[in-house]
Order: structure tokens, then sequence, then C-alpha cells
């Protein structure tokens, strides 16, 4: 069975989805074309589509694609001029001591490798803390400028890297067990983690439609396993 990609808004010009966790946006070394999310896209579709931005591989959230080179070029110019504003929705470890603040760190990134320095380019995340838990952190993140893993690698700077994280933290899972108090599991039975994935989800991306010109949001609910995992530490986390 083919996996079908949800589709939150497209027009003529631009094609929006919620992209699952799990799913590189576009083919790389050892990532096959017909695995990437914009390939299978391209088939659900039967429309070819160009590539304006990413997300991480294990984040999900809203991504937009162009459907046309004009579309493509508009886009561009808006992401390099700052007009377009994401908000992600991130679980950290730990408790963070602000309930908002703006992390102002530069950062090069040379290939794979991301840094903070400060002769680097300017990397600037605005935050604000939406729920408090025993050991984590729920926060809107705003990234005013767009860096490879700013996200993370802010977060990280603070102390408070995301909760699962395999480059800037732990790739250990959430389990209910390791917060809910007294949480015993039945003899002979396996607990299944609420999250093992990257806790980074782009919630919303507001833009200018290019050919009419109107500011719109889009907005992508949480994927089932974060949302799940924030379910239980409502519950029994705090």
């Amino acid at each position: 069975m083919k996996q079908q990609i949800e589709i939150i808004y497209q027009d003529e010009n631009i094609l929006v989805v919620n992209k699952p966790s799990g799913m590189f946006v576009i083919p790389g070394r050892n990532i096959y074309e017909n695995k990437t999310l914009v390939e299978i896209l391209r088939n659900q579709l039967k429309q070819k589509l160009w590539v304006v931005h990413i997300i991480d591989r294990d984040a999900s959230g809203v991504l937009v694609f162009a459907k046309n080179p004009e579309t493509h070029r508009n886009i561009s110019v808006q992401f390099e001029n700052s007009k377009i504003r994401k908000k992600y929705i991130a679980l950290l470890s730990g408790v963070l001591e602000e309930n908002e603040g703006t992390i102002n760190k530069p950062l090069i990134i040379s290939g794979k490798n991301v840094r903070i320095d400060i002769t680097g380019k300017e990397s600037i995340t605005d935050f604000k803390v939406l729920e408090n838990f025993r050991s984590y952190t729920l926060v809107n993140a705003l990234p005013l400028t767009v860096k490879r893993h700013q996200i993370r690698i802010h977060f990280w700077s603070l102390g408070h890297p995301l909760a699962i994280d395999g480059e800037y933290g732990t790739l250990d899972p959430i389990f209910l067990s390791s917060f809910k108090r007294g949480y015993k599991i039945k003899k002979g039975k396996t607990e299944n983690p609420l999250i093992s994935r990257l806790t980074l989800h782009a919630a919303a991306l507001t833009l200018i439609l290019p050919g009419s010109g109107e500011e719109k949001t889009f907005e992508a609910a949480l994927a089932k396993d974060f949302e799940v995992a924030v379910k239980q530490l409502r519950k029994y986390g705090r």
C-alpha cells in the first residue's frame, strides 16, 4: 500500500503538506529517490514539484513545495528576505529557567557539521514556554533566521537539548515508565516507547501567496507519537 501524505493546502502555485517523521525530503547519499517525500508526492499528485525548503528527516510538520519555477523563485526570495515566519513545537530535556527569551548565537555550517562560533553567521531563535513538566519543557520556537539545525543547537547551548536528539543529546526513547510514578509493567509484556524520534514539529508557516499577494498561515497538527507523549506528560509528568 502506497503511503498517502496529508495535504494541508494546494492551489495552482504551491503545495503544503504535513510531513511525516522518518522521511527524507530529497535524495542524498544512500537515500533512494523513490523513498523521498518529494518523489512520493510527485507520484501521488502526478505532477512536477520544486523543493523550496526542507526539515530534518525525523522532524514532522508543515512543508511547502512549488508547482512551477516562478513560484520556486518567489518563495525562495521570501525565505532569503526573512519574509516567511515559522513556528515549531519542541520538547526539551529539563526545565527552562525562563518562560520566554531569545537565543542569539552565530553558527558556522561546514558540510554536515554545525557549531556555534562568534565568527559565524547571525542565527536567532525566539522561544516561549508552553508547559513545564518535572523533567521536560514544551516550547514554541520561532527561528528568525534559517540555518541548519538552528533550533536544535541553540537549545543544546542552553543545556536543554531536545528530549530526543541523536546529534546534540540522547537517542533514548521516552517511556511512560520514565516519568509515571509507581509504573509497573505487566509480567511477560514489553513496554513500547511513547516517542522514539526527534522531538521537533514544524507547527506553522506563514508566507505571501504567489499570485494573490495574500498572507496566509498554514498549520500542521502534532504527529500521533508526539501528541501521545505530551498527553501522558500532562497526566503523569508534572
